[in-house]
């Protein structure tokens, strides 16, 4: 898989009023809202503004001009070749304040729900193929024993749900960020969706990240625009990693009631791409609850969401979920959400070679010098104190320690034994009783 290009097919631009499957009032109004809120008068900066071809944008002119809410201002701009201008009528100022009285949405034009859940099968997270050269290549910088990228990559070809469990500090979070790096292509997201006369906005800047644009250059033979559907952005697949925080109203459609708009919820945004859920069992509701929530999303690739009217309706959910644990599987859910999560895979501490390994590693990006005699008192006289468990996050947590004791000390950066001992007691904190 080419991984500096997107190999998703792109969304086809419209090419005429009838193939925009939305209905025409609504068009018709996003255009007079979006040429009043933005004091906009040129055919070229109106389909730029609502992201459609010339030829559409200026059917639906024609069509405002024949309603008699626009007409032509009579100049020509002579710094645009000459084009047309075009203002609203009096009628067409009462009709844009009517439906920004209805809905402040303008811009650009939203896709129809239908139309977009065609480009997330041409897009699907399922279409990919990860090689173990492409996950290896995104967590090289982690030191991971070879058997867990044997479970790793087919639980990311087969974008299912993956469950990551074992002991805090050893690296979860970092696999489940490297999982999102291998998938290294682009797809489509589009600014806004419509359904039944609604517009839910999907194309969020925190979690969405575009990829560089091509600017047109008026003079070239070959136009870049017109070749896709710019009411789409062309991005990055999209991570949305949420922890303690996430409360299961994060999963419902978000009202605005200014705006009389709708935002996508956490997981329509993460379509064709990864939705962590960091430390389950540390949020409000019981992982039990949160897991249910998405049985039916995982099982059948679609998701439930509701209007403020009450009314359901279907959206795809196509997401690869990853679910990452400190507490065994056993003690947060029962056999059936168990068995409806495709992948687990437990994360565990490091062997003594590969946490000596991790240890070389951080000094040596630390510019920390290696202290074999250091080393073998670390490894005898402390570890047996905590039953020799190794963790991930030890050997940067103790290097980090005694580099800012070397630099308060005003000492070069070294280790030794006593250097050891001070950081160690930061590390863990004794059990004693505090009299208050």
């Amino acid at each position: 898989m080419n991984m500096e290009t997107s190999n998703v097919m792109a969304p086809p631009a419209p090419r005429s009023l009838e193939g925009m499957k939305l209905p025409t009032v609504m068009m018709r109004d996003i255009v007079l809202k979006t040429m009043f809120r933005m004091n906009l008068d040129m055919v070229t900066e109106i389909a730029k503004a609502i992201c459609l071809p010339i030829p559409v944008t200026q059917e639906l002119i024609d069509l405002a001009r024949d309603q008699r809410l626009l007409e032509a201002t009579g100049t020509l701009h002579a710094n645009s070749g000459g084009e047309m201008g075009f203002q609203l009528t009096d009628a067409g100022k009462a009709r844009a304040l009517d439906a920004l009285s209805q809905s402040e949405y303008y811009g650009a034009m939203p896709v129809p729900l239908a139309v977009y859940s065609e480009q997330v099968k041409r897009q699907s997270i399922r279409n990919i193929q990860v090689s173990r050269d492409q996950l290896n290549g995104a967590m090289g910088h982690l030191i991971l024993p070879e058997e867990l990228l044997d479970h790793l990559g087919p639980a990311v070809s087969a974008g299912r749900s993956v469950l990551m469990y074992g002991p805090p500090g050893n690296g979860k979070s970092s696999i489940s960020n490297g999982i999102r790096d291998a998938l290294g292509d682009k797809i489509y997201v589009p600014r806004a969706i419509e359904y039944s006369g609604q517009v839910i906005t999907v194309y969020d800047p925190i979690v969405h990240t575009a990829a560089e644009e091509q600017v047109d250059d008026p003079n070239s033979l070959r136009r870049t625009s017109g070749r896709y559907d710019t009411r789409y952005v062309l991005c990055d697949r999209p991570t949305v990693i949420t922890g303690g925080e996430l409360s299961l109203s994060m999963l419902d459609l978000v009202y605005n009631p200014t705006a009389r708009t709708y935002q996508a919820p956490l997981q329509l945004k993460s379509t064709g791409g990864v939705f962590i859920v960091d430390d389950l069992g540390r949020q409000e509701e019981p992982p039990q609850a949160l897991v249910n929530r998405w049985i039916v999303p995982l099982e059948e690739n679609k998701d439930i969401l509701a209007l403020q009217s009450g009314e359901k309706f279907e959206v795809p959910f196509d997401t690869l979920v990853i679910f990452s644990t400190n507490f065994h599987p056993n003690e947060i859910f029962d056999k059936a959400a168990l068995r409806r999560i495709f992948f687990k895979i437990k994360i565990d501490g490091p062997d003594q070679e590969d946490y000596l390994k991790i240890f070389a590693m951080v000094a040596r990006k630390r510019k920390m010098p290696l202290d074999e005699d250091t080393l073998v008192y670390l490894i005898k006289h402390k570890y047996p104190t905590i039953d020799n468990i190794y963790a991930n996050y030890q050997p940067i947590f103790l290097v980090d320690q005694m580099i800012a004791i070397c630099e308060f000390e005003g000492i070069p950066y070294q280790m030794s034994p006593e250097l050891i001992d001070r950081a160690w007691a930061n590390m863990f904190v004794k059990e004693e009783k505090i009299v208050h």
